[in-house]
């Protein structure tokens, strides 16, 4: 998401793709005396990414996968509702010119190949073995009028000013199309993927859903290994898999989702063995669910962010030494060990550690990252910069949260307990989902931000967060054009030191409090094996890495 348009919807990232997943909220109290360390592992519980392999592959079909999911599903189309649930979903079923492997890489999917003929021009050649589900072939004019849904508001309300560099996309040939952008941008490859802004469905689909692609009643289709075959909003949603896909034949025949919104009633689903597979494990049951016999819970870094967005132009954080007593006075180690229970990491920078594949390891750009100017814990410092401020005798400023985050929650009553040493008064309170996202759009004060990057561009968060329009109404003409050149330059390299130095540049103004770079917890039952499992593998054709397992 880079800023919000003059409509009052999110123009980049939608509604922040941002999870539906749960973590016990702890009492402040419990909070605060809890043991900084992190949790021992349970047996039977696979490390963090790596291979989440569950004995043999018997070499047998999986008839039925039952998947819980941490929350409901209204419209299964991104570009109506883009938490990343939805992607989970929408992307077995539909696709885009280019989709995303496991680690990370742009791959061919409905274009056979790519060819980026100068800085703004990409030719897609069109796949002759596109089928959708009802047997019919994919043809250019259904991509473009994919494309034209995309782009329009009413339609992919969501996600449509992702595409705002489009110039202009073209039949240049019969079966060829041609994407030219406006400027030249590293991040554009990426639009037209199903992990970003693309889905594609026939012309015919679009016109009979009449902007209403994805709900029970115009369900979605496409050209993916799977459809849909049953779909009750806030309950469940069942998934065949087809015939008519050109790719690999997964092992797995049927999906069947429900949504389980609480955390409890989820937990007593898998230990009353009514599913094989949970996605996002609340980091607060974590032990619970690794006790569970025949399961395996699995960790990855899932790429997210989560921070706090100061806006710049309302009081009192109009003044930098407000912003500066509040970033003192947040123990984001404390966070990470005690709320996350070690699973995560203190964030740096806008961008995640994991983005930067293909130039670093997340371990190599962690350290490259840290160089970034940082507010160290120091309630002393907190003190003085409020000191120096326009309200030295302190404030009260409301934080909203999602209740699709309660961790965030945990993480705010931290945050009040501190602030409140130092004369500041955090009011936090918790919103349905729907409610939090209206009110960022008004541009409070103080707002939390969870956000999940689902390509593997570096700068998908910093280009919004820095850009025009951005959260925290924050503008500065030398980071302005420390963007542009990195959006425009080739060289990984040089790109990503382009990167660091404008997030190095907008540290020292403090915009921006990055909190937390975070992970994600799935549970496998022992009859289920997953290959090569990242934070990527969700958003990739991931039935194909799983398998019966004895």
């Amino acid at each position: 998401m880079a800023g919000i348009d003059e409509r009052g919807a999110f123009s980049r990232r939608g509604l922040l793709k941002a999870a539906v997943t749960g973590v016990t909220i702890l009492s402040a109290a419990a909070l605060l005396e809890a043991c900084g360390a992190a949790p021992a592992r349970e047996s039977g519980t696979s490390g963090s990414g790596g291979s989440a392999a569950a004995g043999t592959d018997t070499g047998k079909e999986i008839e039925l996968l039952r998947v819980a999911l941490p929350g409901s599903l209204s419209n299964l189309y991104p570009g109506q509702e883009s938490g990343i649930l939805n992607y989970y979903v929408a992307g077995i079923c539909m696709e885009g010119l280019v989709g995303v492997d496991t680690s990370g890489a742009i791959v061919p999917a409905l274009a056979s190949k790519v060819e980026r003929t100068s800085p703004t021009t990409y030719v897609y050649t069109i796949r002759d073995d596109a089928k959708f589900h009802d047997g019919s072939p994919v043809t250019a004019d259904d991509i473009l009028h994919s494309i034209e849904m995309a782009r329009d508001a009413k339609a992919s309300p969501s996600t449509a000013s992702y595409w705002a560099n489009l110039d202009k996309a073209t039949k240049s040939g019969a079966n060829e199309i041609t994407l030219t952008s406006k400027t030249a941008d590293e991040a554009f490859g990426w639009i037209p993927s199903n992990v970003d802004a693309l889905w594609v469905a026939p012309k015919t689909a679009w016109e009979k859903a009449k902007n209403q692609l994805g709900t029970a009643q115009s369900p979605l289709v496409g050209s993916g290994p799977y459809k849909v075959t049953e779909f009750a909003p806030d309950s469940h949603v069942e998934l065949t898999r087809v015939d008519t896909w050109h790719g690999p034949r997964p092992k797995v025949a049927k999906i069947r989702f429900e949504f389980i919104a609480d955390d409890n009633t989820r937990l007593l689903a898998w230990q009353a063995n009514k599913a094989d597979m949970s996605l996002n494990v609340p980091l607060a049951q974590a032990r619970q669910w690794e006790a569970a016999p025949g399961t395996r819970v699995v960790y990855a870094a899932d790429r997210s962010y989560a921070g706090l967005t100061f806006n710049v132009t309302a009081k009192p954080f109009d003044d930098v030494h407000v912003r500066k007593a509040v970033a003192h006075a947040i123990n984001r180690d404390a966070i990470v060990q005690k709320i996350l229970r070690g699973r995560g990491q203190v964030a740096t920078a806008l961008s995640t550690p994991e983005q930067f594949g293909g130039l670093w390891t997340p371990e190599q750009a962690t350290k490259e990252l840290a160089a970034i100017p940082q507010y160290a814990y120091d309630l002393e410092q907190a003190k003085k910069e409020l000191a120096q401020s326009s309200v030295p005798n302190g404030f009260t400023v409301s934080l909203s949260y999602p209740n699709t985050g309660p961790h965030l929650g945990t993480a705010a009553l931290a945050f009040a307990a501190d602030l409140k040493k130092i004369g500041i008064t955090l009011d936090v309170k918790e919103l349905p989902i729907e409610q939090w996202l209206a009110e960022l759009n008004t541009f409070p004060p103080l707002s939390f931000m969870w956000y999940f990057n689902t390509t593997g561009d570096p700068a998908e968060l910093a280009s919004w967060f820095l850009g025009e329009g951005n959260p925290a109404k924050y503008a500065n003409d030398g980071i302005a054009a420390t963007m542009a050149k990195s959006g425009a330059e080739s060289d990984p390299a040089r790109r990503a030191a382009l990167l660091v130095e404008a997030q190095s540049a907008q540290a020292a103004d403090l915009a921006y409090l990055p909190l937390w770079w975070g992970q994600s917890a799935i549970a496998l039952s022992s009859a289920v094996g997953v290959r090569d499992y990242t934070s990527y593998t969700l958003l990739a054709n991931w039935p194909d890495h799983l398998y019966a397992a004895k």
